[in-house]
């Protein structure tokens, strides 16, 4: 058979790697702490903005069954909670229950359990240092006979923060 005899299979698109991830790391962490990535990814938004910040859940425990023929019973979720935050939780927590039955669609979680440890969902930035008038003409020069606008402002502007990055740990 040769090349223009085969028939035309189509590829199929590239997965992103955190769908890849998700496959395999989302039944580990559902059979060790019941907990999937949809409920960590979605938490923010179920725990509402005064809690957002300072609550994590941790891990789901169900109740034992001895019998196959025992009925379903709720699991307990226990959450991480910065210690001022832990009173408001304990009072609004059948809100946050009824809020994640929602979520996962049936009555899975009967209550929570409050941990109280520090919890630092804060995401911390970096304060990005200006550069120098100095680098920004040294990059000004490097740049002058770029044609496209845009394509300059932007090589200037890396460039000036590469001429300053460079100083800042010492090479020349």
């Amino acid at each position: 058979m040769s090349g223009a005899d085969k028939p035309f299979r189509r590829k199929r698109a590239a997965e992103p790697l955190s769908a890849a991830i998700a496959k395999v790391i989302d039944p580990l962490s559902q059979r060790r702490a019941g907990v999937t990535g949809a409920l960590v990814a979605a938490w923010p938004e179920l725990a509402g903005a005064s809690f957002a910040d300072c609550t994590l859940p941790l891990k789901a425990v169900w109740p034992r069954r001895i019998n196959e023929d025992d009925p379903f019973r709720p699991a307990t979720l226990t959450v991480a909670c910065d210690g001022a935050a832990a009173l408001r939780l304990q009072h609004q927590s059948g809100e946050l229950v009824a809020r994640l039955n929602a979520f996962l669609g049936f009555a899975a979680i009967e209550r929570i359990r409050i941990v109280q440890k520090p919890v630092n969902t804060r995401k911390t930035t970096t304060r990005k240092s200006v550069p120098a008038a100095e680098d920004r003409r040294a990059a000004q020069r490097l740049t002058e006979r770029v044609e496209d606008d845009a394509l300059r402002a932007s090589l200037e502007a890396l460039g000036a923060n590469l001429i300053a990055e460079r100083k800042r740990s010492g090479h020349r």
